[in-house]
């Protein structure tokens, strides 16, 4: 076994070393949520932890982690007799982003069930994970039936298996630990709730810490046992400083004023059910177990809050989380502690480790990460050392360029960005026939979750029994395989897997008009507030979205297909406009982005959706057809795309008393409908059909027929 990285050698990251060791204190807290951008340390923290977590007393043999004390009455291993157990380390299980349902639940052996009456049941992951902790790495990437098993055994404290009339039930309480990077894309609110705890990480600025990051880490990397006892002394000094904190933690008062203060602060900012009430008493009592308190003092409460609330005030996926310091300290001011002349407190030590005063915000270490015999130079736990990452939750090296001034001066004058309109619920666009991609909720697609549809016989490990089909299959060899009692004989050859049919996230991509016909103030704001409500519905459906630009001489594809819609709204609201319209050049983009698209991800659909008015004033970029005016080669671009097979819908941006019509066009040529503004909301009286129809029904078919199709 590999030696894990010293917790107290991680370099910095004041307030996610905190958080991990408040749960570890006080399970009940509920877990942490780390957010931050790549290379920060974040997994390598978690990791670290479980070995400062006590050692956990259980049952001798049971495979469910009872504890011998009070052993669950369900256990699947049990009844359990009276008796001392045994001992073992925490776990720290790690459920891998590709897992598979059985893997994460456990796995009953339907064969068996059926043929002999047995309930063989191999444990998954919530099991181990029982008393323990169960990290999710890059968790905003788990699949969304994965995410409501853990929600599911988060609320209950238990797992549930049910296959075919068969249950099998364990307790599965576990400290629920996850990593993501906000690039990447969010979480459901549902399941950012659930946990206790959020923490934003972002990598040191400073030199001397980003030197000592590398030091420590290529000194583990030489020699990790070694590096590892250097660090052993503070790594014991931590882990009693935990199990201390856990023996005082029921002694800890939490007084009215305590009480009033979290109240009043969960009120102020306007969050939602009384979870984080709850979470923020048991973070606040923490602290104090934390710093040797027995009352739970203001700045308990208040670091309380900067923890458990940031994450619970997002109304949707373009807020940044957050919380305004000024306002926290206004709202605790008016609930001051009881005793206002407190008797002098021991000195607190450090809330992120055992006096880790270098800068790392870990003991100083010298040449190839020793601990040091003096002083440090930083305080890691100044908050002000961590940067702010930036509002889309992106790097910086990933900011949108502005557009090169000598060639929009030559294409036309280019307009200052206004802002979108107020987002509304809009109609589902969905991409026709039956696919087989990642999970979602847009379009019809073969999945492992839905209703039934068929059956057929199972490759590989079965999953999803269609017992009607396995007994027809069974039925005609009952008298050759001797039966003579009630059961059927059931062989390997009889079962027949369940086919099922659910819902699928597709590639929305997003093509955007910018030219100057589009750059009335008013209309591009409702512009801009139609694709952003596009936007949060790709957010609710799973999708992948991506955005491509085009105004002046070019296209630019302003945001590469991602699972971050926070991403594709920032890029929407920097966008300027003005310059003539080369609509051409946006569709081959499209098609260009798509080619390389379907290579990397063969099974997702995409979904094309081209916002503009329809007019083209200029060939861009276009080679070749220098004979055909740029509307014929707008037209000539959007029946290669037709060609290929990918669905598209037009949102017709035209406005006023007189209209060319020249969407409808485009919808034609492109196969697929045309939509106003206005008949995109889903209260809107226009009808809006559902799937994109991918062919024209007749040639001969009116802009003006295209321009009623609904999408």
């Amino acid at each position: 076994m590999s030696t894990p990285y010293p917790f107290t050698a991680v370099v910095g990251q004041a307030d996610l070393r905190l958080a991990l060791l408040l749960n570890a204190v006080s399970p009940a807290v509920g877990g942490v949520l780390v957010r931050g951008e790549k290379g920060t340390a974040k997994s390598t923290a978690v990791r670290a932890l479980s070995a400062l977590l006590p050692q956990v007393d259980v049952v001798s043999g049971c495979r469910f982690s009872c504890a011998p004390a009070t052993p669950d009455p369900a256990c699947p291993d049990g009844p359990h007799e009276p008796g001392p157990g045994g001992v073992r380390p925490a776990r720290m299980v790690e459920l891998p982003v590709g897992a598979s349902e059985d893997r994460l639940v456990g796995a009953l052996d339907i064969e068996r069930a059926l043929a002999e009456g047995v309930k063989a049941f191999e444990p998954g992951l919530l099991a181990d994970a029982h008393r323990g902790i169960l990290y999710v790495d890059e968790v905003n990437l788990l699949h969304d039936h994965l995410i409501d098993l853990l929600l599911d055994a988060a609320a209950m404290g238990a797992s549930y298996v049910e296959r075919e009339g068969v249950s099998v039930r364990h307790a599965a309480r576990f400290l629920l630990v996850g990593t993501m990077n906000p690039e990447e894309g969010e979480l459901r609110p549902q399941l950012l709730d659930r946990f206790g705890l959020t923490v934003e990480v972002a990598a040191s600025r400073e030199p001397a810490q980003r030197v000592e990051v590398v030091r420590r880490r290529l000194a583990y990397e030489d020699d990790p046992a070694g590096f590892a006892t250097r660090w052993a002394g503070d790594e014991h000094e931590i882990r009693a400083r935990v199990v201390a904190a856990r023996a005082l933690l029921p002694k800890v008062s939490l007084g009215d004023t305590a009480l009033l203060q979290i109240a009043a602060t969960c009120a102020g900012f306007e969050v939602d059910g009384m979870r984080a009430d709850i979470v923020m008493a048991r973070t606040a009592t923490a602290l104090a177990a934390w710093a040797g308190q027995t009352d739970v003092r203001k700045e308990d409460v208040r670091q309380a809050a900067l923890l458990a609330l940031p994450h619970r005030r997002r109304r949707n996926p373009f807020d940044a989380p957050g919380l305004d310091e000024d306002m926290l300290d206004r709202i605790l001011d008016e609930f001051p502690d009881e005793d206002p002349e407190p008797e002098p407190e021991p000195e607190r030590p450090d809330d992120s480790g055992p006096e880790d005063d270098g800068p790392g915000g870990g003991p100083d270490g010298g040449p190839g990460g020793t601990p040091p015999q003096g002083d440090g130079s930083q305080d890691p736990g100044t908050r002000a050392e961590t940067p702010e990452a930036p509002d889309s939750g992106e790097a910086p090296a990933e900011a949108p360029e502005a557009p090169q001034p000598s060639a929009q001066e030559a294409a036309g004058p280019e307009q200052a960005a206004v802002r979108a309109a107020e987002p509304f619920r809009t109609k589902m666009l969905s991409v026709p026939g039956l696919g087989e991609g990642a999970s979602g909720r847009r379009s019809r697609a073969r999945t492992a979750h839905g209703r039934t549809t068929g059956a057929q016989r199972p490759r590989g490990h079965l999953t999803k029994l269609h017992l009607a089909a396995t007994i027809q299959a069974a039925a005609p060899h009952q008298k050759a395989r001797g039966r003579d009692g009630r059961g059927l004989v059931i062989r390997k050859d009889d079962l027949r897997q369940a086919t099922r049919e659910g819902r699928e996230g597709n590639l929305v991509l997003f093509v955007v008009d910018a030219s100057g016909s589009m750059a009335a103030r008013q209309r591009m704001s409702a512009v801009k507030g139609a694709v952003l409500s596009l936007l949060l519905d790709a957010y609710q459906r799973r999708d992948k979205v991506g955005l491509i630009t085009f105004r002046g001489a070019t296209a630019e594809l302003a945001l590469p297909p991602t699972s971050s819609v926070d991403a594709a709204a920032a890029r929407l609201e920097q966008l300027p406009t003005g310059g003539r319209t080369p609509l051409a050049a946006g569709l081959l983009k499209a098609h260009e982005v798509l080619r390389i698209e379907r290579l990397r991800d063969p099974s997702r659909r995409p979904l094309l959706v081209v916002v503009t008015d329809g007019r083209a004033t200029s060939a861009g970029n276009v080679g070749g057809r220098t004979d055909s005016t740029p509307r014929e080669l707008a037209g000539h671009s959007a029946r290669l795309l037709q060609a290929g097979g990918v669905a598209s819908v037009v949102v017709d941006c035209e406005s006023g008393p007189v209209r060319l019509g020249l969407a409808g066009v485009l919808a034609r040529d492109l196969g697929g409908p045309a939509v106003t503004l206005d008949g995109l909301r889903a209260d809107s009286l226009a009808g809006l059909v559902k799937n994109v129809r991918t062919a024209v029904a007749s040639t001969t078919a009116s802009p003006d027929s295209s321009n009623r199709r609904a999408a």
